[in-house]
């Protein structure tokens, strides 16, 4: 059988294939799955892109284009959390946005958000690492915030060490959960209580 995936790598229900047909080719051993009803075909290495691309079938369409993948979602993506049970979307609040369907697997956060905290990967949006990071801290609980924190600083292509993670906290306006975030950090970094 012979297939030809989108441009993202991603193969989902649609125009080329059923679920039903993909499950069976999952079956087969001839594509794996990404991330709900998005699979890559086994040749296809899992990289962040692929990640970003199976996550961003999931978005309601009205948001794809404006909302960023965000906190464990984008982790997620970089590779540093597990497949997040929920989708957490970011958008600008500055711009409009719309509620989101109901059952749609999605939470909306509005959120200040800069065009330099997204990055595009795989036709998605998703916040940078950093902002990831910063995000993940202040907004997850500690146990799997610190999980997600190491993890993102032991890879060096993310350019999340853990100080620059606590200045860009420092960096950040009075948020719920800033100061927590922060103490965390130290912690991690040696430099707090225990």
């Amino acid at each position: 059988m012979v297939f030809s995936p989108a441009p993202t790598g991603i193969l989902t229900p649609g125009s080329e294939f059923t679920v039903s047909e993909l499950s069976a080719m999952a079956l087969d051993g001839v594509v794996v799955k990404v991330f709900g009803e998005a699979f890559r075909a086994v040749s296809e290495p899992e990289s962040p892109a692929l990640r970003a691309a199976a996550l961003a079938h999931q978005i309601p369409a009205g948001l794809a284009a404006r909302a960023a993948l965000a906190r464990l979602c984008a982790a997620w993506v970089y590779g540093c959390a597990p497949p997040p049970a929920i989708i957490s979307v970011a958008i600008s609040s500055r711009h409009r946005s719309t509620a989101l369907p109901p059952r749609s697997g999605c939470v909306l956060h509005e959120v200040h958000l800069e065009e330099f905290d997204v990055v595009r990967l795989g036709g998605a949006l998703v916040t940078t690492a950093v902002r990831t990071a910063v995000d993940v801290a202040i907004h997850e609980q500690p146990a799997s915030a610190r999980a997600v924190l190491a993890a993102m600083a032991v890879h060096p292509e993310l350019g999340c060490p853990l100080g620059r993670v606590r200045t860009a906290l420092a960096n950040t306006v009075h948020l719920p959960g800033k100061r927590r975030a922060q103490l965390l950090v130290e912690n991690m970094l040696g430099l707090g209580g225990t």
